[in-house]
């Protein structure tokens, strides 16, 4: 763990993909979590509209406003200001057309101080990647598991499971790197479908759940901490129980309270010496 002393960026990433080394992806939605992932030499932070569910407690990612991504965004850019920050462009900030995708993509830039944007889509997104590039920023693709279409595939369910559907995969990747696309986020994909993307394109290919043959890792911070209960992907590592500790520690608090134990003597402040006596002299004088 340490402090990194220079920012990442994508030539450092593609670097990183042509030497085989691992890049090391996390969410992140506040200051302090935030601060700690850059104290643990992370590379990268996403500003994930998950945010929706780990911290706004809605069901999907629908929901999510680009206020609220802005927002978070700004939070993590002041806390890691070494980390390579992307923020995720939440459902229907690009889907209407170009000119609404370059817009959102600039707040993002211009309000939040972010690195790049991610959205989601293969192929049908092509104009918009493209026009975002077009504008000077850095792009992040998603395909496979895309949370913002989970209507469309039936709930959220892996994909690449057939011959088919990691064909049309390998299409959509292709289409994004054509486009410009400087990284590309595989969701819940199989491990073979992922692998054989990763090694076709040059660019940097991250894996949420698509096996170990990618060239990076990104795990949602509230799934590797134990905090968000309502459910876990297969694909998580839990590397903390952080909704236990939480919880037994604001029960342990409850109960002392309760029993009079806290606070003690310890926990408050004392008067200065003789102060008491002129205190009671003062109030008496008062009434």
């Amino acid at each position: 763990m340490g402090l990194k002393s220079k920012k990442p960026t994508i030539v450092s990433f593609q670097k990183m993909k042509q030497q085989g080394e691992k890049i090391v992806w996390i969410t992140s939605y506040d200051y302090p979590t935030a601060s700690f992932a850059e104290q643990a030499g992370v590379d990268m932070i996403l500003v994930g509209d998950s945010l929706g569910m780990c911290i706004y407690g809605y069901d999907s990612t629908v929901p999510v406003t680009m206020e609220q991504c802005i927002w978070h965004s700004e939070c993590v850019r002041r806390a890691a200001p070494n980390t390579f920050v992307v923020g995720d462009m939440p459902f229907m900030s690009y889907q209407r057309s170009v000119e609404d995708a370059v817009e959102n993509a600039g707040r993002f830039h211009k309000e939040a101080g972010v690195d790049a944007i991610k959205l989601e889509g293969g192929e049908r997104v092509v104009p918009q990647v493209r026009a975002i590039l077009d504008a000077g920023m850095v792009v992040c693709g998603h395909i496979g598991l895309t949370p913002q279409s989970t209507g469309q595939f039936g709930g959220y369910k892996a994909q690449g499971r057939t011959a088919e559907s990691g064909a049309d995969m390998v299409r959509d990747a292709l289409a994004l790197a054509e486009a410009g696309c400087q990284l590309l986020l595989l969701e819940a994909v199989t491990p073979p479908v992922a692998g054989y993307i990763t090694e076709r394109l040059d660019i940097p290919v991250l894996s949420i759940g698509a096996g170990a043959d990618c060239d990076g890792q990104l795990l949602i911070v509230s799934d590797l901490i134990g905090e968000f209960q309502a459910f876990t992907p297969k694909f998580v590592k839990k590397y903390a129980n952080v909704a236990e500790v939480m919880t037994n520690a604001m029960a342990e608090y409850a109960a002392e309270v309760r029993s009079g134990a806290f606070p003690a003597p310890e926990h408050t402040y004392k008067m200065k010496d003789g102060e008491y006596e002129r205190f009671l002299k003062l109030v008496e004088e008062d009434r």
